[in-house]
């Protein structure tokens, strides 16, 4: 299976589009691995990124209840 975001042709990922962010999370809002994900070596990294600034800005919760 190949990187979602090589597929879209996406070089950067957008924090602010949290409800894409939000499918590779899980239920408690860990970020998923490489491995559940597929993302490639770059973007596994910007995902991640993406995400903790999500966090900052309020847009995605730090944890699940």
């Amino acid at each position: 299976m190949h990187c979602f975001y090589c597929q879209k042709n996406t070089r950067e990922i957008d924090f602010k589009d949290a409800g894409t962010l939000r499918r590779f999370t899980s239920a408690m809002g860990k970020i998923k691995g490489r491995e559940k994900t597929n993302f490639c070596a770059y973007h596994q990294r910007q995902f991640a990124n993406a995400i903790k600034r999500a966090r900052f800005l309020a847009l995605l919760p730090f944890i699940k209840e």
